[in-house]
């Protein structure tokens, strides 16, 4: 066992504490990481507030990557030395879904066995079954994916999660390809990723909506062509003449990604596709969120896929190197994604950061 230094979220919505953490050596099937990068994402935010579950205490972090420093009996994958981006989906094998071929949508996945405690031996409920605002953390093997060891690990580790959910509902869910339109609502970390998806994939127009000036503006940067701010336009209306402007006959755009995560914004979503387009939901409802009153006749009439999007319906092990070898070869900007690079106690005040929409992403570094 090991004892280092992270953070944590004790109870819900207080600040979050710098604290001894008690972890394992790793067991069968799991490795210990010395973690170099970890980006400060709404979904910790999430854990913080309760919104997520109640199991409290939480070690949080999750979008990371670092080097293997250990591993237990029967892995393969890695090996100690190996640099690893952190995910937070490692897939069984074994289930439904992976017998069939589908291992990104895995029903079955899992992290490390062992749990890391706190010194009086309180257990961790780590973040998204990773816990990586902290020096070293312990997962499941199959939760690390090898990478070319020479990429800047603020950048790459944000495949773990924001960055590899935009792009993956972009380009895996949406089946964004060229000659596509596409009108991403919401330009956050993941919509933005989802437009910068969508520019790798060669789709024209790109619309970003939101009501954020700044928000626009880093998506214009990421690839977007068009930016309407829907606090000031109807999103819908503005789409739709945008596409048909592009595409004589246009009713709307052929992919539009919701990454907001609300009621509101989701309709807007659904009546901006084009006929037999694709609605793709990758931001995250609350439980308590209904869909408001929709004509059934209108989900017939308009035709084409509702769809939502895990994870970017990515395989780590196959999207992870490709998109981190697509940024070594200056093709895919994921250093635009880091706004700051933090130390571990500066957690907070990124939160606060967040909140203001005054980053994409602060990144913990660790000394």
């Amino acid at each position: 066992m090991q004892q280092v230094t992270g953070v944590i979220a004790r109870s819900k919505g207080a600040p979050v504490e710098l604290v001894t953490v008690n972890v394992p050596d790793p067991g069968p099937g799991e490795a210990v990481v010395a973690v170099q990068a970890c980006g400060v994402c709404h979904t910790d935010l999430h854990y913080r507030e309760g919104g997520i579950t109640d199991e409290f205490p939480f070690l949080l972090g999750h979008e990371a990557a670092g080097v293997v420093e250990a591993v237990g009996a029967g892995v393969t994958e890695v090996a100690p030395g190996d640099f690893v981006v952190l995910n937070w989906r490692a897939v069984c094998g074994q289930c439904r879904a992976c017998r069939r071929g589908d291992l990104h949508h895995c029903f079955d996945t899992h992290n490390a066995r062992q749990p890391m405690t706190l010194e009086d031996g309180t257990e961790l409920s780590p973040a998204l079954g990773i816990g990586a605002f902290v020096e070293k953390t312990l997962v499941a093997a199959g939760q690390c994916t090898k990478v070319d060891p020479d990429a800047r690990p603020a950048a790459v580790g944000l495949l773990g999660c924001g960055v590899m959910a935009g792009i993956g509902a972009a380009i895996n869910t949406g089946g964004v390809t060229r000659g596509r339109s596409v009108a991403v609502i919401g330009c956050g970390g993941v919509g933005v990723a989802a437009i910068a998806g969508s520019a790798l994939a060669g789709a024209n127009p790109i619309i970003a909506v939101d009501v954020d000036a700044r928000k626009l503006e880093t998506a214009r940067r990421m690839g977007a062509t068009h930016t309407i701010d829907s606090s000031a336009t109807d999103p819908v209306e503005e789409i739709r003449r945008v596409c048909a402007r592009t595409y004589s006959g246009a009713e709307g755009a052929d992919v539009v990604i919701e990454a907001v995560g609300r009621p509101e914004t989701w309709r807007q979503a659904f009546y901006a596709r084009d006929l037999a387009g694709t609605l793709v939901l990758v931001g995250v409802p609350t439980p308590d969120m209904t869909v408001p009153e929709l004509p059934l006749i209108d989900v017939f009439g308009r035709g084409g896929a509702l769809k939502s999007s895990w994870y970017g319906d990515c395989l780590p092990s196959r999207d992870f190197p490709m998109l981190v070898d697509l940024y070594r070869q200056g093709r895919l900007d994921l250093d635009a994604f880091v706004t700051e690079e933090i130390a571990i106690d500066e957690v907070e005040a990124a939160f606060e950061k967040m909140r203001r929409g005054d980053v994409l992403r602060s990144v913990v570094v660790m000394s």
